[in-house]
């Protein structure tokens, strides 16, 4: 069930006095630093749920496969959905940022202990922890991405957030993928070895909302939105609508490689021990490709920077396909360089989404925030699931088997899933990404109109 909110509710510092967004002075460097800091613990929820949420459903709680997947699908599918309602709620009322942040962050720790201390077997237990984990989680972290805009006025620091929120979220994932497992081992429990995880997330969520500023919007931007305004507003947004379709494709690339890894090692390679170890090293590739594609974006600009990772991220599935038989090694460096392109893609695609929240408002005269984040979300989410059921859909009409000895047209699916699949995906994002129409002086441009 639900846990309460902490009472009484945190001691928040007042906010900066009300001021015209567009006009405001560059944030100190350790305010950044700090409020991006906020993806490590939100990455530490995350990717406990990725990596290992299916598994213990299966191994630990022993429910039918067929159960644990229809759970966790519908867990999913709510999760988009919530993250839709969260930015319409926080949009239509104005809530605070940082009170949602501060407020929901011993909540969202709590749940997510709960959701790894489900009774054997209990199925509808494991759905409603699940359930109540999600919505808290997009309650928190759609507020946190909003808060974005605000507290980062210029691309500039927007591209030096969207690389920190990068490189501290690839951080955290290393850490789940390596420690989860050890603390399980260490305490007997997930339950308690995800409290550990949560005794690091909640402190640095409330630190967060204790230290950073949220600025206020100025009086003409104020305004309560209705929802189906402010939609209508993002439908009209040409950067964000091509942001989106950008977003969608490149993630859904994302998606189909790394979620071929497994597949190819075991039954194209035969090498299945080697999969996880390609999917640590392309874990530890973003971080130390975060930093160069932030410098690109501030120095070029995102969309320029975007378009860099694209056009290297078309190259490498050409290159590796005239290889004929690929072993181990020539694999993992292509995947560890797919995984240092598909990082510029987040950079870039996290610093414009503010920027488009900015143009849309210059040129409708209507600011839509959170509405517009949680939509993001909610279109990003509906593109991961469609790269899922590809592979699925795509697997089986081939005849895959799984745990068998595969036949060539499943191994021919299975290598061109991997490697067609996301550079046709790729050729679309960069189309889109060409056609947005924000560039680096453009929101200058602006605002000194």
């Amino acid at each position: 069930m639900s846990e309460p909110l902490p009472s009484p509710p945190l001691p928040l510092p007042p906010l900066p006095s009300a001021r015209s967004l567009s006009a405001g002075p560059e944030t100190a460097r350790a305010t950044l630093v700090l409020f991006s800091a906020g993806d490590f613990a939100f990455n530490l929820y995350w990717q406990a749920i990725s990596l290992y949420l299916l598994f213990y459903y299966i191994d630990v709680l022993a429910l039918p496969p067929a159960t644990a997947g229809l759970v966790f699908m519908i867990g999913a599918i709510w999760d988009g959905i919530a993250d839709f309602v969260a930015g319409a709620v926080a949009e239509r009322m104005r809530l605070s940022y940082r009170r949602l942040v501060g407020w929901g962050a011993l909540p969202l720790g709590l749940a997510f202990v709960a959701m790894f201390a489900v009774p054997a077997g209990a199925a509808a237990w494991a759905l409603a922890t699940q359930v109540v984990f999600r919505t808290l989680y997009a309650f928190t972290n759609i507020p946190y991405a909003a808060w974005t805009t605000r507290v980062a006025p210029t691309s500039r620091e927007r591209s030096l957030v969207a690389g920190l929120r990068m490189g501290f979220g690839a951080a955290a994932g290393v850490l789940v993928a390596l420690a989860l497992p050890w603390l399980v081992e260490r305490t007997g429990t997930y339950g308690t070895a995800t409290a550990l995880l949560a005794m690091l997330g909640v402190p640095v969520l409330v630190v967060i909302a204790w230290r950073v500023p949220e600025p206020t919007l100025s009086t003409a931007t104020a305004d309560r939105p209705r929802i189906l305004s402010g939609l209508g507003a993002l439908v009209r947004n040409r950067a964000f609508v091509a942001l989106n379709i950008a977003a969608a494709a490149g993630g859904a690339a994302t998606a189909l490689t790394s979620q071929s890894v497994l597949y190819f090692f075991r039954y194209v390679l035969h090498d299945a021990p080697a999969g996880p170890q390609a999917l640590a090293g392309m874990a530890l590739g973003s971080l130390a490709a975060v930093p160069l594609w932030t410098a690109l974006a501030r120095a070029r600009g995102a969309r320029i920077a975007w378009i860099g990772a694209g056009s290297f991220a078309l190259l490498f599935p050409a290159g590796f396909a005239l290889i004929g038989t690929p072993d181990t090694t020539a694999t993992a460096a292509f995947l560890l360089a797919m995984q240092a392109a598909f990082v510029g893609f987040s950079v870039a695609a996290w610093t414009l989404l503010p920027d488009a929240v900015d143009w849309g408002e210059a040129q409708s005269g209507t600011r839509v925030e959170a509405l517009a984040f949680g939509t993001f979300a909610l279109v990003q989410k509906v593109a991961l699931a469609g790269a899922g059921f590809a592979i699925g859909a795509v697997y089986q009409a081939n005849g895959f088997v799984a745990g068998a000895a595969q036949g060539a047209d499943s191994l021919y699916a299975i290598r061109w899933l991997m490697l067609a699949g996301p550079a046709v995906l790729i050729a679309a994002m960069l189309v889109a990404v060409i056609a947005l129409p924000l560039r680096r002086d453009t929101l200058a441009t602006v605002r000194r109109a």
